[in-house]
């Protein structure tokens, strides 16, 4: 099993910061790549960065510029730093980690999702 713990969501008016963090643990044997996708009321969830082992990173193209995903593969974290956000910004945060564990193959593991308000 894989567990995973997210905070740093909250309430932000628009053009402000926020900083997501992610903390995978568990029967953990290695992880192929670490994200975060976000679903807003009424949409489908979206990709919003990936980051694999490797070091390669994706965007989507409407946070590009904007947001930056880092890893710290020593303690199975990832963080999404979130600048000049949108109101369009909002939605639930959701960490995602596609990992092995010592009883199975590679898997998609999502956390619990975390609240992302940008309001005034």
């Amino acid at each position: 099993q894989v567990h995973m713990v997210e905070s740093g969501g909250g309430l932000v008016q628009p053009g402000g910061s926020l900083r997501l963090s992610c903390a995978a643990s568990g029967s953990i044997f290695s992880i192929r790549a670490m994200g975060w996708y976000r679903q807003a009321p009424g949409k489908q969830r979206e990709l919003v960065a990936t980051a694999t082992s490797g070091g390669s990173t994706n965007y989507a193209d409407s946070v590009k510029g904007r947001f930056t995903i880092s890893r710290d593969n020593a303690k199975n974290t990832v963080y999404l730093q979130m600048n000049s956000l949108k109101p369009e910004d909002t939605a639930v945060y959701y960490c995602n980690v596609v990992a092995s564990t010592w009883y199975g193959p590679s898997k998609d593991y999502w956390g619990q999702g975390t609240q992302v308000t940008v309001s005034s």
